[in-house]
């Protein structure tokens, strides 16, 4: 047997007591493939330091790098959704939502926050693209909507981050609703004068896209986001045509007059201080 053994200066050693590697101590760029361990690419803000590649992230992440010292007091965090349409497909709605609450630790698909960016109070919402693919339910839209009140109660700025399928299909017509209610908060922030930043993450789509997310009073997003509606490949097929190189890549949309510019994770918080100092003095 001595196939199983192997000899280092003289040592013998049986396989069965190889060390092998614990898990979750290395992260691998999903794009170059450099190997990095994982409180190094936390250190760089879930970024690829070699490509650049920005790695998906949700609320609690976002709102480390952009709240003061990580401190903020969290809105409406016992909201939770409910099932009115007794909806069915594979498997229970309600089954879902347990299941992504287990799996995700949150309660809906979006957390929402009220404290200071470099010394200014700011309202931060930002959708957890883990709790069903960021799905915009009735929760996600009253939830967004309440911290826009919160802005229209204190006068601080508000920002959306958005990242998500699109509207959630399970809800059906009140999800589709939700488009409504929060263009309906942004056109009062607007009439306060209340600057609202849209940042699009990867991916923004959907009903999303197709409500808040475009309605900024600048719509900002991080390199290489799928930005869209659909998607190219229903794209592709509704127009049965090839789509252009990068299309409906934040670059592409930058080119085309969507975004108003796009800003790497490391440079978030000045970016937006700064465009707020400009608007705000």
């Amino acid at each position: 047997m001595g196939w199983f053994k192997r000899t280092e200066v003289g040592i013998t050693t049986e396989t069965k007591d190889k060390k092998e590697t614990p898990d979750g101590l290395w992260h691998k760029c999903p794009k170059c493939k450099v190997i990095v361990s994982v409180d190094d690419h936390a250190a760089e803000l879930w970024t690829c330091g070699n490509c650049g590649h920005h790695d998906r992230i949700n609320a609690k992440e976002y709102f480390e790098i952009l709240f003061d010292g990580a401190t903020f007091t969290e809105l409406d965090s016992e909201m939770v959704s409910k099932d009115p349409l007794k909806f069915e497909d594979t498997k229970p709605y309600v089954d879902r939502l347990k299941a992504g609450q287990k799996k995700s630790g949150l309660k809906d698909a979006i957390t929402t926050g009220y404290g200071e960016m470099n010394g200014r109070p700011i309202v931060i919402a930002c959708m957890n693209f883990n709790f069903i693919g960021g799905s915009m339910g009735s929760v996600v839209g009253e939830k967004i909507a309440r911290a826009m009140d919160k802005s229209l109660e204190t006068g601080a700025p508000f920002i959306m981050i958005s990242k998500s399928g699109g509207a959630r299909m399970m809800e059906a017509a009140f999800s589709l609703m939700q488009m409504a209610k929060t263009s309906a908060k942004i056109a009062l922030l607007d009439d306060k004068k209340i600057p609202y930043i849209s940042f699009l993450t990867d991916p923004t789509t959907g009903g999303v896209t197709a409500s808040y997310a475009m309605l900024g009073d600048i719509n900002i997003a991080e390199p290489n986001a799928l930005i869209g509606f659909a998607g190219p490949r229903v794209v592709k097929e509704t127009i049965g045509k090839d789509l252009p190189e990068g299309f409906q890549r934040s670059e592409f949309l930058l080119e085309h007059g969507f975004l108003d510019f796009i800003v790497e994770r490391k440079s978030l918080k000045a970016k937006l201080t700064q465009y707020l100092n400009m608007v705000m003095g």
